[in-house]
This record gives C-alpha cells, structure tokens and sequence, in this order.
C-alpha cells in the first residue's frame, strides 16, 4: 500500500514547466555538449595524426596510425570514461549529486586542455601524452553521465520527465556537430592560409608544417562550453530527492525546494523519518531485495546498452572509413594533409546535422507520448533493418551511382540510434532505481555501455578491414570486410530489440513509485512483481 509522498517531492512532481528546469537543463546539458565534443572530435583529427607522424616519404600513400596506436587513441577516453562512470556514479549516492558535479567539470576543462598539449615532437612522446590526457578526460566525462540524468530526473516534474532528461542527452548532438563545425572552420582557415599541394603531387610539401596545430585546436576547444557552465552549475542546490531521501534532511530540502519553486514547503520530519526507515528504503545494492526488485531492470538497462554502444560507437568512430570505401571522401593521395582534415568534417558534419541531431530532439518531443519502452524497442528495430539493408547488398551501394542513396540509409540508422535506444538507455536508468542507488545504477548502465563502446571502436577497427591482403591498412591483418561488419552490427542490434523487454515503462509515474520508496513493507512484494515491461496505457 503507497503512503503518502513527503510534500516537497510532491511539489516537485506536480510543478508546472518553468525557468529553473530550462536553466537545469542548460546547466547539464553543456556538460554534455563537452562529453559528445571530446569523445567523437578525436575521429576528425586520426587520420591527420597519422600523416603528421607516421607518413614516410618513400611510400605512394600518406602514413596512417599503427593498429596499436590507433586502437589506444580511439579507446582510452572510452576506457578512462567506463571508470568514471562506475566511481562518480557511485560516489553521487555518497556524496551528494551537486558537490561531485563540480569535481568532474573540473576535470573535464582541465584535461581537454592538456590534451591538446604534449611533452615532445617525438611520435611516441606526442600519442603517450594525448592518451594520457584523454583517459582522464575520459574519466571525468564518466561522471557526467551518472551525475547530469540524476540531477535532471530529480529536479523534473513527472509529466514531462522523460523530455527533459532527453533534451540534456540530446546535446550530445550538438556537441558532435559542434565538433565537425570546429573542424570545418579551423581546416579552412588553414588550408587557405598555408596552401600546399596533393601528397601524390608532392609528398613532403603536402604536410604544411602548421598542421600540428589544427589536431591540437579542435581538441582544446572542447574546454570551453564546459568551463562556461562552472559557475552555474556550483549555485545549484542539491536536488531534494537526495538531500531528504538519502541525507534524510528535510528541512534543507523543503528550504532549497522553497527558493527554487518559490512556494512555501513545510519540512515535514517526522513523515520523512517514518519513510526512510522503512526496511524497503534500506537494503543495498548487493542484497537479495534488491536482486528480487530491481535485478532484472538493471540486466535490462545494462544489456541495452552495451548492445546499442557496440553499434553506435562503431558507425559514429569509423564514419570517415565508411566515407572513404565508398568514395565519398577522396583517396588520401589526392589531398593534402590538412584539406582531408575538411573533407572528413564536413561529412560528418552533414550526417550530424541531417540525422543525429533531428534523431535526439523527436525523442525529447515523443518520449512523454509514445514511452520510453516503444521509442526503444521501435529503435533498435529500425536500426536493425537498415543495417542489413546496406549489408547484405553492399556491393551495389559502392557503384558511383548509388552513394548518395548510401549515405542517405546510413544517415537513417543514426536518426534511429537516437530516435531509439540513445536516448531512452541514458532516461530509464535515471528514473527506475531508489534514489540511494540511482546514480550508482546509472554509472553501471552506463558502464556497460562503454564497454560495448570499447569492443565497437576496436573491433571494428580490425573487422572492416578488407579480406584482400592487398586492401588493408598498413600493418592491419585482413578482416571480414565492411559487408560482414555491418551484418553483425545488425545481429547486435536485434539482440538489443530482445533485451529491451527487459526494460520497464516509467511514463507518468513519480520516482518514487517507480522505486517503491513511498509503499508500505507488505506493498513491496506485490509492486515490485507486478511492474510492467511493455508500455501502461
């Protein structure tokens, strides 16, 4: 049997849409921006690495990374990104959700500095530095995702919850647009301002010495929308849902939630400790209740995930490869070094704007509407289709005639990506755990998903490699070709349609039942075998 919801949770719930869940959602959503600009800018700038640092005059075609090199430039932010996640998210439940925030923005600003910065001109020196900078950077960024969905579903009413989690992941597109913007500026600028000839034309002329800079500009722009958002995000009050359900302080919440609702709220303690000691609002994380409870959700939420990452990461990472094989972007030969930086921007910058972005913003405008259940299940369903729609007749997307109709099909399996399980994997986590553990569960879930990430970037790293030893990049063993990686990355996706069954809807509901944080002893059992996994009316 539900009781009744302390008062300031309930104001929070029923509160009309106003100025401080926008400022919230800017707040958190800048981080964000910077989380998507680190993690997806560094794809824009590897092949530049490559011919900075590894061309050697005596070979027809510009150098490119070493396998090794290439697979730790593209994967230590992910790893360094899986950590944070599991220790801020953790740490979130300890310390409270507002004093970790400030710790991982500083980090963030920080590292994306110094990432662009390095110790020598050596090879060595130059990729041990940016990798070392990058898993850190990666480590704060982690924090952010735990951090940035709590603090959004605590703040929001319960009408429009999952829109306003959604529309702080959704900057995530921007944030990858911002990053093909960056570069597309930063490239021409140079390009026009150092003009050098074709590699095929003359291949040590084709290197303008100032190249070196435009890897290390795009990746420190990426402080900056952060650092922006520092001192807003230190004048944020603790959410209430933290600061009485798990610091057990109701005055401080009814307080805070005073001045930012601008009603009066009464601190209600005696209601709060009658709550909070309730044997269903104290069992941990590695308890039966909670395996019985929510051991099924978090398989759910976990598997997602890893499944959607794997695919995600693997088309966002490698797009220029993608480009490349079928002729969108020239041979490296016939473009110097810094005019390839623009062509690889500006595609990834035209996919960006056509897709991935409109993708994030009809899941915020649906996601309260259809449910975060049917968004997913509707997602990985799509993505499915296209890539095996572009798989199994790949040879005819590779004819000059058909590129554009490529494009056009690969374009629609990031529209669904994000119009799907992008976004609903990053809103459900926030919303179905207690809010002792919340942030813990959403830094595993995410977790999980970095780690599907981190087998996207470096499996298909190797897998798209061409059958034909001939074809390969240099130093690459074959592999089974693009066709057969799409097709898997297909399979992966179906797989992630079946794990969504797992998943529950939370559409309309507090947090709290959601949670069961507000039932009675005896109501528990029944609630937490009754929670539906397919959309409630």
């Amino acid at each position: 049997m539900a009781k009744e919801q302390l008062g300031v949770l309930n104001a929070l719930d029923v509160a009309k849409t106003q100025l401080y869940h926008f400022t919230a959602i800017v707040i958190a959503g800048m981080g964000f921006f910077t989380d998507a600009y680190d993690l997806f800018c560094i794809s824009l700038v590897t092949k530049l690495l490559g011919r900075i640092y590894y061309t050697d005059l005596n070979q027809p075609k510009p150098g490119t990374l070493p396998p090794n090199v290439a697979a730790a430039v593209n994967a230590v932010a992910l790893c360094g990104t899986l950590a944070g996640q599991l220790f801020f998210g953790w740490l979130g439940d300890k310390m409270g959700r507002k004093k970790v925030y400030g710790i991982t923005l500083v980090l963030m600003v920080l590292c994306s500095v110094a990432s662009g910065l390095s110790f020598s001109d050596h090879p060595k020196g130059v990729i041990t530095t940016l990798c070392f900078f990058r898993f850190w950077l990666g480590f704060g960024i982690g924090g952010d995702y735990p951090l940035s969905a709590t603090i959004m579903s605590e703040y929001a009413n319960k009408k429009t919850r999952g829109a306003f989690i959604a529309a702080v992941f959704a900057m995530q597109g921007f944030g990858i647009l911002g990053g093909g913007i960056v570069a597309l500026i930063v490239s021409t600028a140079f390009d026009h301002s150092f003009k050098a000839p074709a590699y095929s034309v003359d291949r040590a002329a084709s290197l303008a010495p100032q190249a070196d800079f435009v890897w290390r500009i795009i990746l420190m722009v990426g402080a900056l929308p952060a650092a922006l958002t520092y001192y807003w995000r230190m004048k944020m009050p603790e959410t209430a849902r933290y600061t009485a359900l798990v610091a057990k302080n109701a005055k401080q919440a009814a307080s805070d939630m005073s001045k930012v609702l601008q009603v009066d709220l009464e601190a209600e303690e005696e209601k709060l400790e009658k709550i909070t000691q309730e044997k269903s609002n104290t069992f941990g994380l590695f308890t039966k209740q909670f395996a019985r409870r929510h051991g099924l959700h978090l398989l759910g939420t976990t598997s997602t995930w890893f499944l959607l990452d794997i695919a995600f990461y693997s088309q966002n990472l490698f797009q220029k490869d993608i480009f490349s094989a079928i002729g969108w972007i020239p041979k490296a030969e016939s473009m110097n070094a810094i005019h390839e930086v623009y062509r690889i921007a500006r595609a990834q910058t035209l996919i960006a704007m056509c897709s991935t972005v409109p993708g994030y913003w009809f899941t915020v405008f649906f996601i309260d509407y259809l449910g975060r259940f049917a968004i997913q299940l509707m997602g990985f369903f799509f993505m499915t289709v296209f890539m095996f729609a572009l798989a199994i007749p790949y040879h005819h997307w590779t004819l000059k005639p058909n590129r554009i109709a490529f494009i056009v099909m690969y374009s629609f399996t990031f529209f669904f990506a994000n119009f799907g399980p992008n976004a609903t994997t990053f809103v459900v986590p926030a919303e179905i755990f207690p809010a002792r553990l919340r942030s813990t569960c959403h830094g595993i879930s995410a977790a999980a998903g970095k780690a599907g990430a981190i087998i996207g970037a470096l499996g298909f790293l190797y897998a798209a490699q061409s059958k034909d030893p001939t074809k390969t990049d240099a130093g690459y063993p074959t592999g089974i070709g693009v066709k057969n990686s799409l097709i898997m990355l297909g399979v992966i996706n179906f797989f992630g349609m079946l794990f969504t069954l797992l998943v529950p809807e939370s559409k309309g509901k507090s947090l709290e039942e959601l949670t069961g944080e507000n039932e009675e002893e005896e109501g528990t059992e029944l609630q937490a075998s009754s929670t539906r996994t397919v959309p409630v009316g």
